[in-house]
């Protein structure tokens, strides 16, 4: 599959889209995405091509784009990176936490090529990082399933044990409880970002469980469409699912890549590029909940508000005081958690009755 896309690449078809230079603009940026699944079915990916696409539309014939897509492993995606930096990509976007180490290897012979990895951790000199605060959104969900769920018991489908869905379930409870402290998280952690069988497996154990409303940390409309054949409520993830669970969605968080994309590419333009780390949330427009739906006004109104106050930085969700599992004092009144903190949290806070996996 790899090799595929790149012959494709290399002879520009199918993955070079349009938006190639005018007569009066001879070299336009090249800018490339690296996705880690498909375009249609994975919505995190979904959301990432959407911005790409926002570039072609703000910047014209001044911007190139091209993408490979459903890229699997550190060895492929190294190939991949590597390929279209020696294809004279001016800036390439990895987006995956997994490209993170094949972006820095690959950046270390390309000194011309700037490069940007979505969740990564690792800077370089021509190498940037940024990802989202979702974790804003999940404080926000937490207090509405929190209040929409009859009998206190929430499901959870979280992907894999790293420091960000950690994060978001952590957020989750928090938000919860604020409103519903009784109420019961059941996780199940399915081990990977994307597998539509897999969630929807995960989703049937949970309402099996007794779960009326779902959560997911993962990528497919899998969990949106179960729940919606089984009469529960959901969340969606990344984008707006409703179309998949009309009677089901009581929002969705939504990440929105456009601005920071064209962004970026506008530096590469301008000559401005450096590498940064941008963290973005409801303040940058970065993370945006979908419509309240299936709910009633007051519900509704308080997540507006939350959402409102978190954006204004009056609200933060991980305010003291803070426990974590073992009833250990991690953050005091009146302190919140660092952002060091919360990249490397690897605990869950007090009241989550899962073990986290090894």
């Amino acid at each position: 599959m790899v090799k595929f896309l790149l012959a494709l690449a290399a002879t520009g078809l199918a993955v070079l889209a349009p938006g190639a230079a005018s007569a009066d603009n001879p070299d336009p940026v090249k800018a490339a995405w690296v996705y880690a699944g498909p375009i249609g079915e994975d919505r995190w990916i979904y959301q990432h091509n959407q911005g790409r696409l926002a570039v072609e539309k703000a910047l014209g014939d001044q911007v190139e784009t091209s993408y490979v897509a459903d890229v699997k492993g550190v060895e492929d995606a190294e190939e991949v990176i590597r390929q279209l930096a020696a294809d004279g990509n001016d800036i390439i976007f990895t987006t995956s936490f997994g490209f993170m180490k094949p972006t820095i290897e690959v950046a270390k012979g390309f000194a011309d090529t700037d490069f940007e990895n979505a969740t990564g951790n690792q800077r370089a000199d021509t190498v940037g990082t940024y990802s989202v605060r979702d974790y804003e959104g999940r404080y926000v969900i937490g207090q509405i399933a929190g209040r929409m769920s009859k009998n206190a018991t929430i499901g959870y489908i979280a992907s894999v044990p790293v420091p960000a869905v950690i994060r978001g379930i952590n957020a989750f409870k928090l938000g919860m409880d604020t409103v519903r402290p009784d109420a019961r998280i059941k996780i199940i952690w399915i081990n990977t970002w994307f597998d539509p069988e897999k969630e929807a497996d995960a989703a049937k154990a949970l309402a099996d469980l007794g779960a009326d409303v779902l959560v997911q940390h993962t990528g497919s409309t899998a969990a949106m469409t179960v729940a919606e054949e089984r009469g529960l409520l959901a969340f969606g993830e990344a984008s707006n699912m409703i179309e998949f669970g009309p009677s089901a969605q009581l929002t969705a968080i939504v990440f929105d890549w456009s601005d920071f994309y064209i962004g970026r590419v506008q530096k590469v333009l301008d000559g401005t590029w450096a590498p940064d780390d941008t963290w973005g949330g409801f303040d940058t427009g970065m993370v945006k909940m979908a419509p309240y739906t299936n709910m009633p006004d007051d519900v509704a109104k308080q997540a507006a508000e939350t959402e409102a106050a978190i954006r204004a930085g009056t609200l933060l969700p991980f305010a003291g005081p803070i426990y974590k599992q073992d009833g250990e004092l991690v953050v005091g009144e009146g302190d919140a958690l660092s952002d060091e903190q919360l990249l490397g949290m690897n605990w869950y806070v007090k009241g989550i009755e899962d073990k986290l996996p090894e």
